[in-house]
Formats: C-alpha cells, structure tokens, sequence
C-alpha cells in the first residue's frame, strides 16, 4: 500500500479545489445580484406612490395657509 498520492490525483484534487473556489465565487455574486434586485424591488415601489404623497403634502400645506389667513383675517376684521 502507498501513501503517497498519485500525480494525476493531485491534478484531479487541485481541479476540484478550483472548481470549489468558482462555485463560492457564482453563489457570492449570486447573493449580491438578488440583494441588489430587492433594492431596487424596494425603490420603485416606494417611487411608485412618490407624486401622491407630494400632492397630498401640498394640499394639506395650502389648507394650513387659508386656515392661518382666516385666522389672521379674523382677528384684524372683528
């Protein structure tokens, strides 16, 4: 019995030491491609509902004002 390793097993062993290596390497960049697809998921669905929350802003900001001028034009005119 030998103990020492064949030449063409420590070519096989040293293809699948590469072959490990490419595969952590594809499963990294596929868990980086599927993080940045659920940020950007994340980002057009909060850029969806954007001008509706600028709309309402902007009319609860004029309602403000023509409270506060009819308040001030009450309190001048009374």
């Amino acid at each position: 019995m030998a103990t020492q390793i064949d030449p063409k097993d420590f070519q096989l062993q040293e293809q699948f030491a590469r072959l490990r290596l490419q595969i952590e390497e594809s499963e990294k960049f596929s868990a980086e491609t599927r993080k940045l697809v659920a940020e950007m998921t994340k980002t057009q669905s909060d850029l969806k509902y954007q001008p509706w929350f600028i709309l309402f802003q902007g009319v609860l900001a004029a309602a403000a004002l023509m409270g506060a001028g009819v308040a001030f034009a009450k309190l001048f005119l009374s």
